[in-house]
């Protein structure tokens, strides 16, 4: 009834899940996920006490195999679970017991697996295992491009109902450093006719909202679009001048009224720029061309 991906990025830290399925709220069942460790999905019959439990075992030195395989040792319903682990090193590991509705099957690779059961066949993994090796970027931008791979491909064969992502990075969290605020990207869509769709949606505003990994180039000068921002503003309820292209001081005080109402403070600059991805959403909101 699930497709996912757990995977890890050695050079920045990144651990991740990303899940969807034919499912109520299937983030609250699947992934499992903790920083400097790993990640686990549990799935098909899902017993959501293993994924606490494997964590545990590979923060002790367990292999993600020798963890998987503790878990389901006395387990009398195994062949009905699904499981996929990855751990720190990059190594993973993946078991689809033999009861699990077809079609049903896993792809380990470096640094990742994807498994899934009740789908429309295999070429949802494998077009969920192509996408993340072949896609560039965030261990979140791989994980996303996979889960829309295997949506695209067909997915749960049952329909469409739930998707999730969560992404862990040592001080990665809101606010920065702080201890044990490691979530880096933490989304949800509970219920939804087009689940994937809507997180790839939500993600669009968190990366917006809360990342901040812009382009250094790609900026404009406030200068020189001074006329569209006014413009914006101004049929947004912000700026109450005159759309003359003066850079004036209630043009610059409406545009950072926006900013803190849309929670943009911290993408606010003080060098007489603004950056293109807050500039195209202020266009966007105004539903004014971008020029």
């Amino acid at each position: 009834m699930t497709f996912s991906i757990v995977a890890v990025d050695r050079d920045r830290g990144d651990v991740g899940v990303a899940v969807a399925s034919k499912f109520i709220s299937v983030g609250s069942v699947v992934p499992w996920v903790k920083v400097n460790v790993g990640a686990v999905a549990t799935q098909a019959w899902a017993n959501v006490k293993f994924g606490p439990i494997i964590l545990h075992l590979l923060e002790n030195h367990f292999s993600p195999k020798q963890a998987v395989e503790f878990v389901l040792s006395g387990d009398s319903r195994r062949e009905h679970r699904q499981l996929g682990v990855v751990n720190m090193k990059g190594e993973a590991y993946a078991y689809t017991g033999s009861s699990c509705i077809p079609y049903a099957g896993h792809i380990v690779g470096d640094g990742f697996a994807v498994q899934g059961n009740i789908l429309v066949g295999e070429e949802v993994l494998e077009s969920m295992a192509k996408a993340f090796e072949s896609t560039k970027g965030e261990l979140v931008d791989k994980l996303l491009a996979a889960l829309k791979a295997g949506d695209d491909a067909g997915g749960d064969k049952r329909g469409k109902q739930s998707a999730a992502i969560i992404v862990l990075r040592p001080c990665g969290g809101y606010g920065g450093c702080i201890e044990g605020v490691d979530k880096y990207v933490d989304l949800r869509v509970d219920d939804h006719p087009e689940p994937v769709k809507e997180l790839i949606r939500l993600f669009e505003i968190w990366e917006l909202t809360i990342l901040e990994r812009e382009d250094p180039s790609d900026v404009y000068s406030l200068v020189d679009v001074a006329s569209n921002v006014q413009l914006a503003l101004k049929k947004l309820g912000f700026y109450n001048g005159e759309v003359n292209g003066s850079l004036n001081e209630d043009t610059l005080k409406a545009l950072e009224l926006w900013m803190s109402i849309n929670n943009f403070e911290n993408k606010m600059r003080s060098d007489g720029r603004i950056w293109g991805s807050i500039y195209r959403f202020l266009m966007k909101q105004a539903d004014l061309p971008i020029s």
